[in-house]
């Protein structure tokens, strides 16, 4: 048994431990897949406890070995792809992984000689082009196209030098392992692309592991005197583990902040937000000279929605009203949700207070078009009201103060003109009524 691997398994099962902790918590896609790779770098420690093992069973160790470390390398590069719930995606890493331990199980077993040796090489690059043109309707991303060169050259690297005279195990095994780390490197680059301390440090640590597998033959080769201890070779293993720590760590944060500036049912932008943006639009309007315009809305008869068809049913109101007024209002613009039934849309860089009326008008026809929730026919209407920058108001709060009173001017107009058609329709009724019973007598 090699005692040696001992102590570096232990801290891979602390790590692993520590990923499962994280796992628990943070309940992302990312993670779990991660925690895999290092189960699969776990079982890579464990068979290397038993390396020195003689025989069919020390060939099958090398397997083990061998297969768990290039599945490791594949998980962590399916955990960052872009869509990896399409199924194409499965079937890439499938294949990958089928092959990779196809092509590991004949060098080390020796089945089939040099002839099976050569048909698994070229599986390793076929393969990730025929599941790429297979499913190039469904997915046709960049990096998959860069995972097809990666393997290509490969196959064709193993082509060259595993039919030399005097090769051994080693240069096809390490050139396996270089473009699986490589292509960890190469994937998170492309995913992670902010300049953030977790993404630097994992990118590097990719580029160093996979370095491991270029540097290390080659000072045997070159400098064989020199002898460098396995734990330094292990280094970029917790550099990564470090770097996804930090990557989790920072995207957490994000997503609390999102959750601290954004409405959980709608993903608009909440009150807080909506201030510091009011603020910020007023600020630019007085350095260009630009109008600004608030709308504050009000939906019409939410509350009887809640009450008859549920909240449920609410929800999805303002989710559909969410939805709306974001495809109608500019990038430029901010639409947020300030209230309970309430959203407020600020307007920049506007002509005047025509433009802030037409698109009030344009929400309020969209509003009421039929929706179709939840089995339910529903016309949402809303009140407006309408202030203007600098027109209306110096500053912010009393934008807000003056788009308010004038929407709950608007509602009350609205409530005024609902009764007035309710009592005209009731009068109708009995007029009716008389007319067909009159109708009736004289037949």
């Amino acid at each position: 048994m090699n005692w040696s691997a001992i102590p570096d398994a232990i801290v891979f099962v602390l790590l692993i431990c520590v990923f499962a902790s994280v796992e628990l918590h943070y309940r992302a896609d990312i993670s779990r897949w991660w925690l895999a790779g290092w189960l699969m770098i776990l079982l890579h420690f464990g068979a290397g406890l038993f390396m020195r093992t003689p025989g069919l069973w020390g060939a099958l160790v090398l397997v083990v070995l061998s297969a768990s470390l290039s599945w490791a390398g594949l998980l962590f590069m399916y955990a960052v792809t872009p869509c990896r719930a399409n199924i194409s995606c499965h079937w890439m890493l499938g294949v990958l992984m089928v092959t990779s331990t196809l092509y590991f199980t004949i060098l080390v077993f020796g089945l089939g000689g040099q002839l099976a040796l050569n048909l698994a090489a070229i599986m390793l690059g076929i393969t990730p082009l025929v599941v790429t043109l297979a499913w190039i309707r469904a997915l046709n991303h960049p990096l998959r196209w860069l995972l097809v060169a990666l393997y290509g050259a490969l196959s064709i690297f193993l082509l060259i030098f595993q039919n030399r005279p005097g090769s051994d195990v080693a240069l096809p095994w390490n050139a396996v392992m270089f473009t699986v780390f490589l292509g960890c490197s190469v994937y998170v680059s492309y995913t992670y692309r902010r300049p953030t301390a977790g993404s630097f440090v994992i990118i590097t640590g990719f580029i160093l592991w996979a370095s491991v597998f270029v540097v290390s033959p080659l000072l045997q080769a070159l400098r064989p005197q020199v002898i460098i201890d396995n734990e330094i070779w292990n280094l970029p293993k917790f550099v990564v583990a470090m770097g996804m720590m930090l990557l989790l760590l920072e995207e957490q944060i994000a997503h609390n902040k999102n959750l601290a500036l954004h409405d959980v049912l709608t993903g608009l932008p909440n009150r807080r937000l909506f201030e510091d943006r009011i603020t910020r639009a007023l600020d630019r309007s007085r350095r260009t000279g630009a109008e600004v315009a608030l709308l504050v809305i009000d939906l019409d008869g939410f509350k009887r929605v809640n009450d008859t068809l549920g909240h449920h049913v609410g929800d999805q109101v303002l989710q559909h009203t969410a939805s709306i007024f974001a495809e109608r209002i500019r990038h430029s613009d901010t639409v947020a949700r300030t209230g309970g039934d309430e959203f407020s849309v600020i307007l920049e860089g506007i002509t005047g207070r025509a433009e802030a009326e037409q698109v009030s008008e344009s929400l309020q026809q969209l509003l009421k078009d039929e929706s179709n929730l939840v089995g339910y026919k529903l016309c949402i209407g809303a009140s407006i009201g309408i202030a203007v920058f600098p027109e209306d108001a110096s500053d912010a709060e009393s934008l807000c103060i003056e788009a308010d009173r004038r929407m709950y001017k608007a509602k009350h107009i609205s409530y005024k003109s609902r009764q007035h058609a309710a009592s005209v329709e009731q009068k109708a009724i009995p007029a009716r009524e008389s007319t067909a019973s009159d109708g009736q007598q004289l037949a």
